[in-house]
């Protein structure tokens, strides 16, 4: 079903040999470029000390990168809630709102950090290929994150001593009270964020399984982002626990949801798959807690040592990588849609030159517009 709206999702990576403020430049010329290639959202990731990663403030670089573009949608995906507060939340995005009205999308997530649970009760997940053909892997276990000190630190560092992340459920249903107006603390005080009330502002809700962020989203009656380049084995699970969640409420009437992928383009599929080779070091660099890693050159890459047990770790994102020529990567993006039922796809890509990243978005939306 080609033809649903094409979204972009920016991490704002920085290549190897280049520098923050370059990835930052990139970054800008990226969001010009897919709005004039028809792309409908640009949103921006939140992560921390990650070596090879430059977004570590949603709010920051959409203040930019909306004076640098005019038509196109620009968001969150995600602003991490769990070291913050609802009311910084809003006025941030109020601030933003004040000056680029209608045209901000609030993604809102939990703690960077924490593994997606499985929802209570929930079934064996489904593991293959669905019945279109999209790939489903084994479930990637985070155990070995839990506790590890680069993982502590960085909680430590984002958090106020002392500081106890709100109930994540209880902190959207502030973010909206704050955002209608109507906030009320438990003794009945009133509270205004000025700027941010009344803010023209679409709320999503992203998560990577079907347990509290899905539940949240759908009670709310909220847009929901579910992450299959991140967590490939349960966006199934994601999207359904979403469903079944749903309440209709002020702004929609029935669910909707987008689902992200990895994707490279090239001219041809031998080109996407060289341009692809740094992927699955700077995935390995990730689930090592070491922190993203500069993104490499395909040379960089081959040059790294490699072994069993790191291709074991990285093999659920790399195998669900949507990697070749425009023609082959709609295909699999027709079939994540086709499995989840999905009303926009999200596509991120990462390359090591910028030129490359931008023709493979082009690519991309050339191709889609063709299947239309």
């Amino acid at each position: 079903m080609s033809g649903i709206p094409l979204g972009v999702l920016d991490l704002i990576p920085i290549a190897s040999g280049s520098t923050a403020g370059e990835a930052l430049h990139h970054t800008i010329d990226l969001a010009r470029q897919t709005e004039a290639f028809g792309y409908a959202r640009y949103w921006f990731a939140e992560h921390h000390l990650n070596p090879g990663v430059a977004g570590t403030s949603p709010a920051v670089v959409l203040a930019l990168t909306a004076s640098a573009t005019t038509t196109i949608r620009i968001g969150s995906g995600a602003v991490q809630l769990g070291h913050r507060t609802a009311l910084s939340t809003v006025e941030e995005f109020g601030l933003i709102d004040a000056l680029h009205p209608g045209r901000l999308d609030l993604g809102l997530g939990r703690s960077a950090g924490r593994p997606p649970k499985p929802a209570p009760n929930a079934e064996p997940p489904f593991e293959g290929r669905t019945a279109g053909g999209l790939l489903i892997p084994p479930r990637f276990s985070f155990v070995h994150l839990l506790g590890h000190p680069r993982v502590a630190l960085q909680q430590r560092l984002l958090n106020l001593p002392g500081a106890t992340p709100q109930d994540y459920a209880e902190q959207v249903s502030d973010v909206l009270a704050l955002l209608r107006g109507e906030y009320r603390s438990p003794e009945g005080v009133e509270a205004h964020a000025v700027p941010g009330e009344g803010a023209d502002v679409q709320v999503w809700v992203l998560g990577s399984s079907g347990g509290v962020s899905a539940e949240t989203a759908g009670r709310n009656g909220l847009r929901f982002a579910a992450n299959y380049h991140v967590s490939p084995a349960s966006v199934l699970e994601a999207a359904e626990g979403y469903r079944a969640a749903f309440k209709a409420s002020d702004e929609l009437d029935r669910p909707y949801l987008t689902v992200s992928a990895d994707v490279v383009v090239a001219e041809d599929d031998d080109t996407a798959r060289e341009l692809a080779t740094g992927y699955a070091p700077w995935v390995r660099s990730i689930r090592t807690a070491e922190g993203a890693i500069p993104f490499p050159t395909p040379d960089e890459a081959r040059a790294l040592p490699w072994t069993d047990a790191d291709r074991e770790l990285v093999a659920d994102r790399v195998d669900t990588q949507f990697v070749g020529s425009a023609r082959t990567v709609a295909d699999h993006l027709d079939r994540l849609q086709e499995a989840t039922g999905a009303d926009e796809l999200l596509i991120t890509t990462i390359t090591h030159d910028h030129a490359d990243r931008v023709r493979s978005y082009r690519l991309l939306a050339e191709e889609w517009v063709r299947r239309a």
